[in-house]
């Protein structure tokens, strides 16, 4: 059982509303003394996956566990599904629509970036059902090449 366990209705196609979770996470974070660089982390991992949910999936649900030593994300949406995991890992690589793109979304580094942030990442997607990310940050471990 964690320490603090989290659950957030992330909106779909509501972009005023995108990043209420993963702020609402950040304050408690911060709020629990977890490092700034912890936090930082997982605000911008957090905050891209939701991004992404608004994006291409019309929401979904987040799912935070906060422990001492790590934080645990899991982003869940019924939407299309990622048909090509490997290709939407590449950095600007989009399927954003240009509606999306005009309000400054969808270039291509959700994903990648969601990999950066967090210590630990994997993505179980099945066309036509959904999307599953499972991320993980340790709050000792300073983000790679730092």
């Amino acid at each position: 059982m964690s320490m603090l366990h989290l659950t957030y209705q992330v909106p779909g196609d509501d972009f005023t509303r995108a990043g209420e979770a993963s702020g609402d996470v950040k304050h408690k974070l911060k709020k629990l003394g977890y490092e700034p660089d912890a936090v930082r982390r997982v605000s911008i991992a957090m905050y891209e996956g939701e991004i992404n949910m608004v994006i291409h999936a019309n929401g979904g649900q987040a799912t935070v566990d906060i422990d001492p030593d790590r934080v645990d994300i899991i982003l869940q949406d019924q939407g299309p599904g990622i048909a090509d995991v490997e290709q939407a890992m590449q950095a600007g690589w989009s399927t954003a629509p240009d509606n999306v793109r005009a309000l400054g979304f969808g270039a291509g580094m959700g994903l990648p970036n969601m990999k950066k942030y967090s210590d630990e990442m994997r993505i179980d997607s099945v066309v036509g059902e959904g999307t599953t990310v499972y991320m993980t940050v340790f709050p000792g471990r300073k983000e790679e090449g730092r």
